[in-house]
Protein backbone atom coordinates (compact mmCIF):
# COMPACT_ATOMS: atom_id res chain seq x y z
CA UNK A 1 0.00 0.00 0.00
CA UNK A 2 1.60 3.52 -1.02
CA UNK A 3 2.19 5.21 2.42
CA UNK A 4 1.40 8.66 1.33
CA UNK A 5 -0.99 11.20 3.42
CA UNK A 6 -1.99 14.68 3.20
CA UNK A 7 0.06 17.06 5.84
CA UNK A 8 0.34 20.84 6.27
CA UNK A 9 1.64 23.00 4.09
CA UNK A 10 3.94 24.07 6.97
CA UNK A 11 4.35 21.09 9.00
CA UNK A 12 4.68 21.59 12.85
CA UNK A 13 7.44 19.69 13.60
CA UNK A 14 9.91 19.18 16.63
CA UNK A 15 12.76 16.93 16.95
CA UNK A 16 12.67 13.71 19.03
CA UNK A 17 15.85 11.63 19.83
CA UNK A 18 16.82 8.27 18.03
CA UNK A 19 19.54 5.54 18.52
CA UNK A 20 19.75 5.90 14.40
CA UNK A 21 19.30 8.82 13.09
CA UNK A 22 17.42 12.24 13.74
CA UNK A 23 14.10 11.88 13.05
CA UNK A 24 11.13 14.73 13.37
CA UNK A 25 7.72 14.36 14.96
CA UNK A 26 5.22 15.52 12.21
CA UNK A 27 1.42 16.76 12.77
CA UNK A 28 -1.42 13.73 12.63
CA UNK A 29 -1.85 13.82 8.17
CA UNK A 30 -5.54 15.60 7.90
CA UNK A 31 -8.13 13.26 6.08
CA UNK A 32 -9.55 15.05 3.47
CA UNK A 33 -12.64 14.65 0.94
CA UNK A 34 -12.02 12.01 -1.56
CA UNK A 35 -12.57 13.26 -4.57
CA UNK A 36 -10.34 11.25 -6.81
CA UNK A 37 -12.42 8.24 -5.71
CA UNK A 38 -15.77 10.02 -7.08
CA UNK A 39 -14.04 11.28 -10.10
CA UNK A 40 -12.84 7.56 -10.76
CA UNK A 41 -16.07 5.94 -9.99
CA UNK A 42 -18.04 8.63 -12.13
CA UNK A 43 -15.89 7.98 -15.03
CA UNK A 44 -16.28 4.31 -14.68
CA UNK A 45 -20.12 4.09 -14.62
CA UNK A 46 -20.43 6.96 -17.13
CA UNK A 47 -18.08 4.83 -20.05
CA UNK A 48 -19.73 1.44 -18.82
CA UNK A 49 -23.38 2.90 -19.45
CA UNK A 50 -22.21 4.80 -22.74
CA UNK A 51 -20.71 1.77 -23.62
CA UNK A 52 -23.62 -0.55 -23.14
CA UNK A 53 -25.57 1.36 -24.74
CA UNK A 54 -23.56 1.77 -28.10
CA UNK A 55 -23.80 -1.96 -28.31
CA UNK A 56 -27.80 -1.71 -27.86
CA UNK A 57 -27.19 0.72 -31.07
CA UNK A 58 -25.01 -1.56 -32.99
CA UNK A 59 -27.23 -4.42 -32.24
CA UNK A 60 -30.05 -2.51 -33.80
CA UNK A 61 -28.54 -1.78 -36.40
CA UNK A 62 -27.20 -4.78 -37.42
CA UNK A 63 -23.46 -4.01 -36.88
CA UNK A 64 -22.47 -6.59 -35.35
CA UNK A 65 -18.59 -6.49 -36.16
CA UNK A 66 -18.12 -3.04 -33.77
CA UNK A 67 -20.92 -4.30 -31.19
CA UNK A 68 -18.68 -7.41 -30.62
CA UNK A 69 -15.77 -4.79 -30.40
CA UNK A 70 -17.35 -2.74 -28.16
CA UNK A 71 -18.54 -4.86 -25.94
CA UNK A 72 -14.95 -7.11 -25.69
CA UNK A 73 -13.10 -3.78 -24.66
CA UNK A 74 -16.27 -2.94 -21.91
CA UNK A 75 -15.83 -6.45 -20.09
CA UNK A 76 -12.02 -6.60 -20.54
CA UNK A 77 -11.47 -3.48 -18.99
CA UNK A 78 -14.13 -3.86 -16.34
CA UNK A 79 -12.88 -7.54 -14.94
CA UNK A 80 -9.36 -6.58 -14.65
CA UNK A 81 -10.92 -3.49 -12.71
CA UNK A 82 -12.67 -5.78 -10.80
CA UNK A 83 -9.19 -8.07 -9.62
CA UNK A 84 -7.64 -4.94 -8.83
CA UNK A 85 -9.55 -3.51 -6.55
CA UNK A 86 -10.14 -6.91 -5.08
CA UNK A 87 -6.17 -7.72 -5.14
CA UNK A 88 -5.46 -4.47 -3.53
CA UNK A 89 -7.80 -4.84 -0.67
CA UNK A 90 -7.39 -8.74 -0.23
CA UNK A 91 -10.65 -9.68 -0.11
CA UNK A 92 -10.44 -13.14 -1.29
CA UNK A 93 -8.81 -13.79 2.65
CA UNK A 94 -11.66 -11.81 4.29
CA UNK A 95 -15.57 -13.02 4.51
CA UNK A 96 -16.98 -10.06 3.00
CA UNK A 97 -19.61 -11.54 0.64
CA UNK A 98 -21.97 -8.04 -0.64
CA UNK A 99 -18.37 -6.91 -1.74
CA UNK A 100 -17.44 -10.10 -3.38
CA UNK A 101 -21.08 -10.13 -4.86
CA UNK A 102 -20.80 -6.33 -5.98
CA UNK A 103 -17.01 -7.65 -7.91
CA UNK A 104 -19.04 -10.51 -9.70
CA UNK A 105 -22.07 -7.79 -11.14
CA UNK A 106 -18.85 -5.65 -11.98
CA UNK A 107 -20.18 -2.54 -9.55
CA UNK A 108 -17.10 -3.57 -7.57
CA UNK A 109 -15.84 0.49 -7.71
CA UNK A 110 -19.94 1.70 -6.40
CA UNK A 111 -19.24 -0.20 -3.51
CA UNK A 112 -15.50 0.90 -2.82
CA UNK A 113 -16.78 3.94 -3.13
CA UNK A 114 -19.53 4.08 -0.77
CA UNK A 115 -17.51 2.10 1.84
CA UNK A 116 -14.66 5.08 1.24
CA UNK A 117 -17.53 7.34 1.77
CA UNK A 118 -18.91 6.40 5.14
CA UNK A 119 -15.40 6.04 6.41
CA UNK A 120 -14.92 9.71 5.27
CA UNK A 121 -18.31 10.64 6.90
CA UNK A 122 -17.19 8.79 10.36
CA UNK A 123 -14.02 10.42 10.65
CA UNK A 124 -15.59 13.85 9.50
CA UNK A 125 -18.38 13.39 12.45
CA UNK A 126 -15.94 12.86 14.84
CA UNK A 127 -14.19 16.47 14.26
CA UNK A 128 -11.22 14.48 13.07
CA UNK A 129 -10.42 12.69 16.00
CA UNK A 130 -8.33 9.41 15.24
CA UNK A 131 -8.80 6.49 17.53
CA UNK A 132 -5.36 5.57 18.35
CA UNK A 133 -2.53 5.37 15.84
CA UNK A 134 -2.01 2.00 14.28
CA UNK A 135 1.45 2.58 12.51
CA UNK A 136 4.18 4.71 12.65
CA UNK A 137 5.07 6.10 9.00
CA UNK A 138 8.41 7.78 7.85
CA UNK A 139 8.71 9.73 4.74
CA UNK A 140 11.91 12.17 3.89
CA UNK A 141 11.16 15.73 3.16
CA UNK A 142 13.10 18.32 1.58
CA UNK A 143 12.45 21.32 3.71
CA UNK A 144 14.40 24.69 2.63
CA UNK A 145 16.47 22.32 0.32
CA UNK A 146 17.93 20.11 3.48
CA UNK A 147 16.61 16.61 3.38
CA UNK A 148 14.64 15.58 6.81
CA UNK A 149 13.26 12.44 8.11
CA UNK A 150 9.60 13.02 9.47
CA UNK A 151 7.49 10.95 11.53
CA UNK A 152 3.76 10.31 11.57
CA UNK A 153 1.35 8.44 13.52
CA UNK A 154 -1.51 6.66 11.43
CA UNK A 155 -4.55 6.01 12.50
CA UNK A 156 -6.84 3.39 11.36
CA UNK A 157 -9.34 5.53 9.34
CA UNK A 158 -6.61 7.70 7.56
CA UNK A 159 -4.75 4.64 6.34
CA UNK A 160 -8.38 2.77 4.96
CA UNK A 161 -8.88 5.91 3.30
CA UNK A 162 -4.93 5.87 1.79
CA UNK A 163 -5.65 2.38 0.76
CA UNK A 164 -8.85 3.09 -1.09
CA UNK A 165 -6.84 6.05 -2.89
CA UNK A 166 -4.39 3.65 -3.66
CA UNK A 167 -6.98 1.27 -4.81
CA UNK A 168 -8.71 3.86 -7.28
CA UNK A 169 -5.37 5.19 -8.61
CA UNK A 170 -4.32 1.57 -10.22
CA UNK A 171 -7.87 1.04 -11.17
CA UNK A 172 -8.14 4.20 -12.90
CA UNK A 173 -4.92 3.28 -14.90
CA UNK A 174 -6.18 -0.09 -15.36
CA UNK A 175 -9.87 1.52 -17.03
CA UNK A 176 -7.53 3.97 -19.01
CA UNK A 177 -5.02 1.66 -20.70
CA UNK A 178 -7.04 -1.95 -21.14
CA UNK A 179 -10.28 -0.76 -22.02
CA UNK A 180 -10.63 3.36 -22.79
CA UNK A 181 -7.33 3.24 -25.33
CA UNK A 182 -8.90 0.26 -27.25
CA UNK A 183 -12.38 1.85 -27.01
CA UNK A 184 -11.29 5.30 -28.00
CA UNK A 185 -9.15 4.01 -30.78
CA UNK A 186 -12.40 1.29 -32.07
CA UNK A 187 -15.02 4.55 -31.80
CA UNK A 188 -12.63 6.78 -33.34
CA UNK A 189 -12.19 4.60 -36.50
CA UNK A 190 -15.96 4.09 -36.97
CA UNK A 191 -16.66 7.44 -36.62
CA UNK A 192 -13.62 8.10 -39.37
CA UNK A 193 -15.19 5.35 -42.04
CA UNK A 194 -18.52 6.74 -41.43
CA UNK A 195 -17.78 9.94 -41.39
CA UNK A 196 -20.77 11.05 -39.09
CA UNK A 197 -20.55 11.18 -35.06
CA UNK A 198 -23.78 10.47 -33.28
CA UNK A 199 -24.42 11.87 -29.96
CA UNK A 200 -24.38 8.43 -28.48
CA UNK A 201 -20.88 7.88 -29.62
CA UNK A 202 -19.55 11.32 -29.05
CA UNK A 203 -20.55 10.53 -25.69
CA UNK A 204 -18.63 7.64 -25.11
CA UNK A 205 -15.48 9.02 -27.18
CA UNK A 206 -15.35 11.85 -24.47
CA UNK A 207 -16.00 9.53 -21.64
CA UNK A 208 -12.96 7.82 -23.07
CA UNK A 209 -10.82 10.31 -23.68
CA UNK A 210 -11.16 12.14 -20.03
CA UNK A 211 -10.97 8.21 -18.78
CA UNK A 212 -7.11 7.94 -21.05
CA UNK A 213 -6.16 11.61 -19.87
CA UNK A 214 -6.79 11.09 -16.04
CA UNK A 215 -5.63 7.62 -16.30
CA UNK A 216 -2.21 8.93 -18.07
CA UNK A 217 -1.50 11.81 -15.39
CA UNK A 218 -2.18 9.46 -12.53
CA UNK A 219 0.70 7.36 -14.39
CA UNK A 220 2.94 9.47 -13.53
CA UNK A 221 2.51 10.49 -10.57
CA UNK A 222 2.37 7.15 -9.11
CA UNK A 223 5.80 6.71 -11.24
CA UNK A 224 7.19 9.35 -9.34
CA UNK A 225 5.64 7.74 -5.65
CA UNK A 226 7.41 4.41 -6.63
CA UNK A 227 10.66 5.83 -7.82
CA UNK A 228 10.90 7.60 -4.80
CA UNK A 229 8.89 5.49 -2.03
CA UNK A 230 10.96 7.10 0.78
CA UNK A 231 10.01 10.59 -0.02
CA UNK A 232 6.50 12.55 0.87
CA UNK A 233 5.81 13.88 -2.49
CA UNK A 234 4.24 17.14 -3.10
CA UNK A 235 2.78 17.68 -6.74
CA UNK A 236 1.27 21.71 -7.34
CA UNK A 237 -1.38 22.72 -9.43
CA UNK A 238 1.32 24.12 -12.16
CA UNK A 239 3.20 20.68 -12.28
CA UNK A 240 -0.14 18.84 -12.56
CA UNK A 241 -1.30 21.32 -15.39
CA UNK A 242 1.97 20.76 -17.38
CA UNK A 243 1.60 16.95 -16.92
CA UNK A 244 -2.11 16.91 -18.10
CA UNK A 245 -0.83 18.89 -20.76
CA UNK A 246 1.96 16.54 -21.62
CA UNK A 247 -0.29 13.64 -21.86
CA UNK A 248 -3.61 14.91 -23.29
CA UNK A 249 -1.23 16.11 -27.06
CA UNK A 250 0.86 12.73 -26.58
CA UNK A 251 -2.02 10.60 -26.33
CA UNK A 252 -4.18 11.78 -29.35
CA UNK A 253 -2.03 12.86 -31.16
CA UNK A 254 -0.89 9.24 -30.90
CA UNK A 255 -4.34 7.52 -30.98
CA UNK A 256 -5.11 9.63 -34.16
CA UNK A 257 -2.22 8.98 -36.28
CA UNK A 258 -3.03 5.16 -35.22
CA UNK A 259 -6.69 5.78 -36.60
CA UNK A 260 -5.53 7.51 -39.52
CA UNK A 261 -2.88 4.50 -40.39
CA UNK A 262 -5.30 2.24 -39.56
CA UNK A 263 -8.02 3.79 -41.45
CA UNK A 264 -5.65 4.07 -44.77
CA UNK A 265 -4.09 0.50 -45.20
CA UNK A 266 -7.29 -1.82 -43.49
CA UNK A 267 -6.59 -4.83 -42.79
CA UNK A 268 -3.21 -4.24 -43.37
CA UNK A 269 -2.13 -2.28 -40.84
CA UNK A 270 -2.92 -5.22 -38.06
CA UNK A 271 0.56 -6.59 -38.49
CA UNK A 272 2.53 -3.90 -37.82
CA UNK A 273 0.78 -2.69 -34.86
CA UNK A 274 0.46 -6.46 -33.65
CA UNK A 275 4.22 -6.68 -33.88
CA UNK A 276 4.29 -3.04 -32.11
CA UNK A 277 2.97 -4.37 -29.32
CA UNK A 278 3.95 -7.71 -28.82
CA UNK A 279 7.55 -6.63 -28.79
CA UNK A 280 6.67 -4.51 -25.83
CA UNK A 281 5.10 -6.92 -24.27
CA UNK A 282 8.03 -9.30 -24.70
CA UNK A 283 10.75 -7.10 -23.74
CA UNK A 284 10.84 -7.32 -20.00
CA UNK A 285 10.79 -11.30 -20.10
CA UNK A 286 13.55 -11.02 -22.95
CA UNK A 287 15.69 -9.10 -19.88
CA UNK A 288 14.00 -11.17 -17.51
CA UNK A 289 15.46 -14.25 -19.08
CA UNK A 290 18.69 -12.56 -20.38
CA UNK A 291 19.82 -12.07 -16.86
CA UNK A 292 19.10 -15.41 -15.63
CA UNK A 293 17.72 -14.29 -12.58
CA UNK A 294 14.84 -15.98 -10.11
CA UNK A 295 11.50 -15.16 -10.11
CA UNK A 296 10.63 -13.27 -7.19
CA UNK A 297 8.95 -14.75 -4.71
CA UNK A 298 7.82 -12.10 -2.15
CA UNK A 299 5.56 -9.90 -4.27
CA UNK A 300 2.68 -11.29 -1.48
CA UNK A 301 3.38 -13.94 1.15
CA UNK A 302 0.50 -15.84 0.46
CA UNK A 303 0.82 -16.79 -3.21
CA UNK A 304 1.92 -19.61 -5.42
CA UNK A 305 5.00 -19.51 -8.14
CA UNK A 306 1.30 -19.56 -10.35
CA UNK A 307 -0.30 -16.61 -8.84
CA UNK A 308 3.16 -15.06 -8.86
CA UNK A 309 3.61 -15.69 -12.59
CA UNK A 310 -0.49 -14.36 -13.08
CA UNK A 311 0.52 -10.81 -11.60
CA UNK A 312 3.42 -10.33 -13.49
CA UNK A 313 1.47 -11.24 -16.62
CA UNK A 314 -1.08 -8.75 -15.76
CA UNK A 315 1.39 -6.06 -14.97
CA UNK A 316 3.20 -6.84 -18.24
CA UNK A 317 0.23 -6.97 -20.24
CA UNK A 318 -0.51 -2.94 -18.54
CA UNK A 319 3.15 -2.37 -19.06
CA UNK A 320 2.51 -2.77 -22.88
CA UNK A 321 -0.73 -1.21 -22.82
CA UNK A 322 0.56 2.04 -21.38
CA UNK A 323 3.68 1.94 -23.52
CA UNK A 324 1.83 1.59 -26.65
CA UNK A 325 -0.14 4.92 -26.54
CA UNK A 326 2.73 6.60 -24.33
CA UNK A 327 5.55 6.60 -21.91
CA UNK A 328 5.11 4.42 -18.87
CA UNK A 329 7.04 6.84 -16.89
CA UNK A 330 8.51 3.19 -15.68
CA UNK A 331 10.73 0.21 -16.56
CA UNK A 332 9.25 -2.85 -15.63
CA UNK A 333 12.07 -4.97 -14.09
CA UNK A 334 10.71 -8.47 -13.49
CA UNK A 335 13.50 -9.83 -11.67
CA UNK A 336 13.37 -7.50 -8.54
CA UNK A 337 10.55 -7.70 -6.07
CA UNK A 338 9.41 -4.19 -6.40
CA UNK A 339 9.36 -5.03 -10.67
CA UNK A 340 10.48 -1.44 -11.60
CA UNK A 341 13.55 0.53 -12.24
CA UNK A 342 13.97 3.06 -9.36
CA UNK A 343 16.91 5.00 -11.22
CA UNK A 344 16.25 7.48 -13.24
CA UNK A 345 16.71 6.35 -16.76
CA UNK A 346 17.36 9.14 -19.48
CA UNK A 347 18.54 7.08 -22.15
CA UNK A 348 15.15 4.82 -21.92
CA UNK A 349 12.97 7.66 -22.30
CA UNK A 350 15.05 9.21 -25.20
CA UNK A 351 14.88 5.69 -26.73
CA UNK A 352 10.96 5.26 -26.62
CA UNK A 353 10.24 9.07 -27.58
CA UNK A 354 12.68 8.53 -30.24
CA UNK A 355 11.50 5.51 -31.69
CA UNK A 356 7.66 6.76 -31.33
CA UNK A 357 8.47 10.15 -33.47
CA UNK A 358 9.91 7.99 -36.11
CA UNK A 359 6.68 5.20 -36.14
CA UNK A 360 4.73 8.36 -35.83
CA UNK A 361 6.12 9.71 -39.07
CA UNK A 362 6.06 6.68 -41.26
CA UNK A 363 2.70 6.43 -40.58
CA UNK A 364 1.29 9.82 -40.85
CA UNK A 365 3.51 9.48 -43.83
CA UNK A 366 1.47 6.60 -44.80
CA UNK A 367 -2.01 8.71 -44.21
CA UNK A 368 -0.42 11.61 -46.55
CA UNK A 369 0.04 9.38 -49.96
CA UNK A 370 -2.11 6.40 -49.31
CA UNK A 371 -4.93 8.15 -47.06
CA UNK A 372 -6.78 9.21 -50.66
CA UNK A 373 -10.30 7.88 -49.51
CA UNK A 374 -10.05 8.68 -45.97
CA UNK A 375 -11.15 12.48 -45.23
CA UNK A 376 -12.12 13.64 -49.12
CA UNK A 377 -12.72 16.91 -47.44
CA UNK A 378 -9.35 17.99 -45.86
CA UNK A 379 -5.95 18.68 -46.26
CA UNK A 380 -4.13 15.57 -45.58
CA UNK A 381 -0.67 17.32 -45.47
CA UNK A 382 -2.23 19.69 -43.10
CA UNK A 383 -3.51 17.39 -40.83
CA UNK A 384 -0.33 15.29 -40.83
CA UNK A 385 1.83 18.23 -39.93
CA UNK A 386 -0.37 19.17 -37.22
CA UNK A 387 -0.28 16.05 -35.49
CA UNK A 388 2.83 15.62 -35.97
CA UNK A 389 3.88 19.37 -34.22
CA UNK A 390 0.86 18.36 -31.55
CA UNK A 391 3.48 14.90 -30.47
CA UNK A 392 6.45 17.15 -30.45
CA UNK A 393 4.93 20.28 -28.16
CA UNK A 394 3.90 17.42 -25.71
CA UNK A 395 7.64 16.23 -25.96
CA UNK A 396 8.40 19.79 -25.34
CA UNK A 397 5.71 19.81 -21.99
CA UNK A 398 7.71 16.58 -20.56
CA UNK A 399 11.00 18.08 -20.90
CA UNK A 400 9.93 20.95 -19.09
CA UNK A 401 8.48 19.69 -16.52
CA UNK A 402 11.94 17.24 -16.10
CA UNK A 403 14.15 20.20 -16.00
CA UNK A 404 12.25 22.81 -13.93
CA UNK A 405 9.00 21.27 -12.40
CA UNK A 406 9.89 17.75 -11.05
CA UNK A 407 9.41 17.76 -7.54
CA UNK A 408 12.74 16.35 -6.72
CA UNK A 409 14.50 17.13 -9.33
CA UNK A 410 17.20 18.57 -7.25
CA UNK A 411 17.87 14.46 -6.56
CA UNK A 412 18.67 14.11 -10.03
CA UNK A 413 22.57 13.08 -10.60
CA UNK A 414 21.60 14.68 -13.86
CA UNK A 415 19.48 16.53 -15.71
CA UNK A 416 17.72 16.65 -19.06
CA UNK A 417 19.92 19.13 -20.26
CA UNK A 418 23.28 17.27 -18.92
CA UNK A 419 21.81 14.51 -21.20
CA UNK A 420 21.26 16.65 -24.49
CA UNK A 421 24.72 18.22 -23.79
CA UNK A 422 26.26 14.46 -23.49
CA UNK A 423 24.46 13.24 -26.80
CA UNK A 424 25.60 16.27 -28.46
CA UNK A 425 29.00 15.69 -27.62
CA UNK A 426 29.41 12.44 -29.00
CA UNK A 427 28.80 14.00 -32.48
CA UNK A 428 31.78 16.09 -32.32
CA UNK A 429 35.54 14.10 -33.18
CA UNK A 430 37.36 13.20 -29.98
CA UNK A 431 41.09 14.47 -31.51
CA UNK A 432 39.68 17.77 -31.22
CA UNK A 433 39.10 17.61 -27.26
CA UNK A 434 42.12 15.12 -26.34
CA UNK A 435 44.14 18.28 -25.88
CA UNK A 436 42.07 19.91 -23.79
CA UNK A 437 40.83 19.80 -20.70
CA UNK A 438 37.12 18.37 -20.00
CA UNK A 439 34.94 21.03 -18.61
CA UNK A 440 32.71 19.81 -15.41
CA UNK A 441 29.41 19.68 -17.80
CA UNK A 442 31.12 17.50 -20.06
CA UNK A 443 32.39 15.14 -17.28
CA UNK A 444 28.63 15.30 -16.24
CA UNK A 445 27.24 14.45 -19.01
CA UNK A 446 29.85 11.02 -19.77
CA UNK A 447 28.96 10.17 -16.77
CA UNK A 448 25.77 9.15 -17.89
CA UNK A 449 26.52 7.06 -21.02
Amino acid sequence: MDRVFEIPEEPNVEPISSLEEDVIRGTNPRFTFPFGILFSTFLYCGEAAAALYMVTIYRKNSETYWMTYTFSFFMFSSIMVQLTLIFVHRDLAKDKPLSLFMHLILLGPVIRCLEAMIKYLTLWKKGGQEDPYVSLTRKKMLINGEEVLIEWEVGHSIRTLAMHRSAYKRMSQIQAFLGSVPQLTCQLYVTLISAEVPLDRAVLIVFSLISVTYGATLCNMLAIQIKYDEYKIRLGPLEVLCITIWRTLEITSRLMILVLFSATLKLKAVPFLLLNFLIILFEPWVKFWRSGAHMPSNIEKNFSRLGTLVVLISVTVLYAGINFSCWSALQLKLADSDLVEKGQNWGHMGLHYSVRLLENVIMVLVFKFFGVKVLLNYCHSLIALQLIIAYLISIGFMLLFFQYLHPLRSLFTHNVVDYLHCVCCYQHPRGKVENSEPSVDAEAGQNIV
